[in-house]
């Protein structure tokens, strides 16, 4: 298949192992090979089924079907990795605290767009509450830095959200700062972004999706559909909410707790991301009600923004996601909590059926500022997405661009170690990623939790602070 007319911006030499190979996988590998000078027979997937077989073979790439499991997993990788080669991992139910180790050892650079464990790690029962969060998966892999310098760089959480986000929150902090007469310079370190956030007044930020892409093929009972990997948002849909806990919150949910170690940058909810609804903004279709669905953003950002004094927090943004999925999937999601969490028998991702004029609005809402709140991210249409590259929808695409630039990044920089979203160039990452995010755009809204509220049904608000989570929360 020609890759000619696109820039290649790195050549990499070494050999590239793929783990796992559903929709990200499948519209990631045609950007791999645009934009990374790297001959196919040195590109290896290794699969859980043979779904994707012919997308492989039209790019001229081997691909192995077996599971990774803990048992097999280094006797499968030893071959196919060395010094100066890339692990990549886009899969489910593949521990990436066990891929990190093992990439490590062999000298390898590894990216992966979420922090996943084994099979079983998001839903067995008899694991404790907290010990299914992503709080707990994060501090894990967090302490691999121990001794690392030098070590071959692991991008961690690196698609769209987690990932992209985390880029579009430094953009949106700069962009709020010029607005609001504030002269300031691209920080160059974490307390200097930190402090910024501060000086502004953000109070929250909400990683703020509204998809409104839609099949004419309408959700079946007893099937979970979805725009992106249904294994993928039903892992994440059963996890407890977590949220990242701000320093102006008030009132502490009474159905949430704290960890015992750590950074203590963030709390959980004694109940499913999917059964909590919060609500936000999006500029495309206003305000909604989304589900504060789990993610490795909602923790590291509002990490990454503390301000620490005399060992006390100071200053933290309330951070935490606020998805609004497709018709189809929102269906899916009602009748999967209806099943108790029990997932369907059926599973289909929307992708060729998809109808044209869908849109994902994929941003950061940062809000409590002197101009209120401000949504910056990607209006990206389905018929974008087919246009600018081939087996994605709008979904899938930002999470595969933001994958790419991730990749890009760390061939570029290869010995950083263990390594988050918010500790790369963000504008490096931004400049390979936007040309596939549709219309990047930045928009202030008057919007608050408050608007319209207690006009037909008496509520409890602190209308003293609209941002408070207890104004946010949907009760």
């Amino acid at each position: 298949m020609s890759m000619v007319g696109h820039r290649v911006h790195i050549d990499f030499p070494g050999r590239f192992v793929i783990v796992g190979f559903g929709c990200i996988g499948q519209g990631l590998l045609p950007l791999l090979r645009r934009h990374i000078g790297m001959a196919p027979d040195r590109i290896t997937i290794l699969a859980a089924d043979d779904s994707g077989r012919e997308v492989a073979a039209a790019y001229g790439v081997r691909m192995i079907s077996k599971p990774l499991l803990p048992e097999n997993h280094r006797q499968i990788l030893d071959p196919l990795l060395g010094r100066g080669d890339f692990l990549l991992n886009v899969s489910v139910d593949v521990a990436s605290r066990a891929l990190i180790s093992h990439a490590r050892a062999k000298g390898a650079l590894y990216l992966d767009t979420c922090i996943e464990p084994w099979p079983g790690g998001y839903a067995d029962p008899t694991v404790p509450l907290a010990e299914r969060t992503n709080y707990v998966l994060r501090e894990q892999v967090l302490a691999l830095r121990d001794g690392q310098s030098g070590w071959p760089t692991a991008v961690l959480t690196h698609g769209a959200n987690p990932g992209l986000v985390s880029h579009f929150v430094k953009r949106a902090l700069l962009n709020i700062a010029t607005d609001t007469g504030l002269a300031v310079t691209s920080p160059g370190s974490r307390l200097a972004w930190a402090d910024l956030a501060c000086t502004l007044g953000i109070r929250t930020i909400h990683i703020a999706e509204r998809d409104t892409q839609v099949s004419p093929v309408r959700k079946q009972v007893n099937e979970f559909v979805n725009t992106w990997s249904v294994d993928g948002f039903v892992s994440e849909a059963q996890q407890p909410c977590e949220l990242g806990w701000g320093s102006h919150e008030r009132c502490f949910p009474s159905d949430g707790s704290r960890h015992r170690s750590g950074s203590q940058a963030a709390i959980y909810l004694r109940q499913a991301g999917c059964a909590t609804r919060v609500r936000s903004w999006a500029p495309g279709t206003g305000p909604f009600h989304g589900f504060a669905i789990t993610h490795g953003e909602s923790i590291s950002i509002a990490d990454y923004l503390t301000v620490r004094q005399g060992g006390e927090t100071s200053y933290r943004p309330t951070v935490h996601y606020a998805y609004h999925p497709c018709d189809d999937a929102l269906l899916s999601l009602h009748e999967f909590c209806g099943r108790n969490f029990v997932p369907q028998e059926q599973k289909r991702i929307l992708m060729d059926d998809i109808a044209p004029g869908g849109i994902d609005e994929l941003g950061v809402l940062l809000a409590g500022h002197r101009r209120n709140a401000y949504w910056y991210g990607s209006r990206l249409s389905i018929d974008e997405a087919r246009q600018l590259a081939p087996h994605n929808s709008a979904t899938t695409l930002q999470v595969c661009a933001a994958a790419l630039a991730g990749v890009i990044w760390a061939i570029e920089n290869p010995c950083r170690g263990v390594i988050e979203p918010e500790e790369m160039d963000f504008e490096r990452v931004l400049e390979i990623a936007v040309p596939y995010l549709g219309s990047v755009v930045g928009t202030y809204t008057t919007w608050t939790p408050l608007a319209g509220r207690g006009s037909l049904f008496p509520e409890e608000l602190d209308e003293a602070d609209a941002w408070q989570f207890s104004n946010v929360r949907v009760t």
